[in-house]
C-alpha cells in the first residue's frame, strides 16, 4: 500500500498543518533543546511536521516509504530516507546520524504488525534519555463514537492506554505521559520513555484508570459496540433507500479509506450515492473498493448540487462543512452517521 502513488498527502487539511506545526513547536520547546539535538520521524508522509523542525535549523530525518510524498518533502529540502523502518534501518539512521532524542510517528504505528522490531529500532537509536511519541486512533473514541470505519485494512492495531503501557513493558519501555487529541476523529497521544528514565505524568494514571471503570477491554463492552454499530448500518440503509424513494439524490464527500468499510459494511450502490468527489488526484477517475461507486474531482460537486451529501471524510467536518457553504445556503443536507446517522441541515 506504501508506495511510489500513495495518494494521502497530510498537508492538504488546514486542520492538520496547525496539528503538526504545534507539534513540532512542542519538540522544539521541550525535548529538542540539547546542543545539537535530532529528531527521527517515522511515516513523515509529506513533511508537513518536519518543515517546522527544519526552518528551526534542528537535525532531523524522515523515514517514509512511500516514495511520492517522500519526494515532495525532499523538494522543501527535509531530509528523508525513503524506507520502511525496522531494527535494521535504525542501526543504519544511528550509525550515519547518530542518537536521536526523539522519534515520532502519527498515524503510523497502527499500520505496522512487526512492532518487535520497531522496539529494538527504537532501543539502537533512542538516546538514553530520549523518548518515543506516538499518535494513533483510540480505541475508547471509536467505541464512544461508534467510528467503526475506523476499521479498515491498513489499520493493524487499535490502541488504548492499557494496551499501549502492556507493550512498551514487554519491550523495556514505559508509558511516561497520555494526551487526548481531537485530530481525526479523537485520537492519543503516547509518550514513551526507557524504564525508569522517566516519572509517569499523573495523566498516564487518570486514563488507565478510565478505561478500566468504561471495561473498555472487556468482552462485553465491545460486544455493546457491535450492537451500536448494527444499528447505523440499519438507520443508514433505510435512510438512503427512503431518499432513493423520494426522489432526492444523494453523493459521498471524500473517498476515504474509512469510506470503504462504509459503503462494503451497509452494501452502498451507485443507485443510491451517485459518486464520491474528493480533492486528491490520485483517486479521481476511479472507483471505490468493492461497490466501485465513481470517484469524480471536487468541482463535480456543485455541478449541480446534490440534495444530500453523506460525509465519509467526518473528522474533517467542521472545515469541510464552512468549505462548503454554499452547498448548504441552497438547501443541501449533510448525511453524517457517527455517532449516529442523522441530517444536518
Amino acid at each position: 500500500m506504501f508506495h511510489t502513488d500513495y495518494p494521502y498527502f497530510s498537508s492538504g487539511s488546514s486542520v492538520m498543518r496547525e496539528h503538526f506545526e504545534n507539534t513540532a513547536n512542542k519538540f522544539l520547546e521541550q525535548e529538542l533543546i540539547g546542543s545539537d539535538p535530532f529528531i527521527v520521524e517515522l511515516g513523515s508522509n509529506d513533511g508537513i511536521m518536519l518543515r517546522t523542525i527544519a526552518k528551526a535549523g534542528v537535525r532531523h530525518l524522515g523515514v517514509e516509504p512511500s516514495g511520492g510524498v517522500a519526494e515532495h518533502a525532499r523538494a522543501q529540502g527535509i531530509n528523508v530516507l525513503t524506507e520502511f523502518f525496522e531494527a535494521t534501518t535504525a542501526a543504519a539512521v544511528r550509525a550515519e546520524y547518530g542518537p536521536a532524542d526523539v522519534v515520532y510517528a502519527a498515524n503510523t504505528m497502527c499500520h505496522i504488525p512487526y512492532v518487535d522490531s520497531i522496539f529494538a529500532g527504537l532501543d539502537a537509536l533512542l538516546t538514553p534519555g530520549g523518548v518515543f511519541v506516538f499518535e494513533d486512533p483510540y480505541l475508547g473514541e471509536i467505541v464512544e463514537r461508534t467510528s467503526f470505519d475506523q476499521i479498515y485494512d491498513e489499520h493493524f492495531y487499535f490502541f488504548s492506554a492499557t494496551s499501549v503501557d502492556a507493550m512498551a513493558r514487554r519491550f523495556g519501555f514505559e508509558l511516561v505521559d497520555v494526551q487526548r487529541l481531537t485530530v481525526h476523529g479523537g485520537e492519543v497521544r503516547y509518550t514513551l520513555a526507557r524504564a525508569g528514565a522517566r516519572a509517569a505524568t499523573p495523566a498516564v494514571a487518570e486514563l488507565l484508570a478510565e478505561e478500566s471503570v468504561r471495561g473498555l477491554h472487556d468482552r462485553d463492552c465491545l460486544a455493546r459496540f457491535a450492537a451500536e454499530v448494527g444499528v447505523v448500518r440499519t438507520e443508514l440503509i433505510a435512510l438512503l433507500h427512503k431518499l432513493k424513494a423520494d426522489g432526492a439524490t444523494v453523493v459521498g464527500y471524500g473517498a476515504t479509506a474509512k469510506s470503504a468499510t462504509v459503503i462494503n459494511y451497509c452494501g452502498i450502490t451507485p443507485d443510491q450515492v451517485r459518486y464520491v468527489v474528493d480533492t486528491t488526484p490520485a483517486k479521481q477517475h476511479r472507483v471505490t473498493p468493492g461497490a466501485h461507486l465513481p470517484v469524480r474531482p471536487a468541482e463535480a460537486f456543485a455541478a449541480p448540487y446534490p440534495d444530500y451529501a453523506l460525509l465519509f471524510a467526518w473528522n474533517h467536518a467542521e472545515e469541510i462543512m464552512a468549505k462548503e457553504s454554499e452547498f448548504r445556503a441552497g438547501g443541501g443536507k449533510w448525511i453524517l452517521y457517527t455517532p449516529n446517522v442523522r441530517v444536518v441541515d
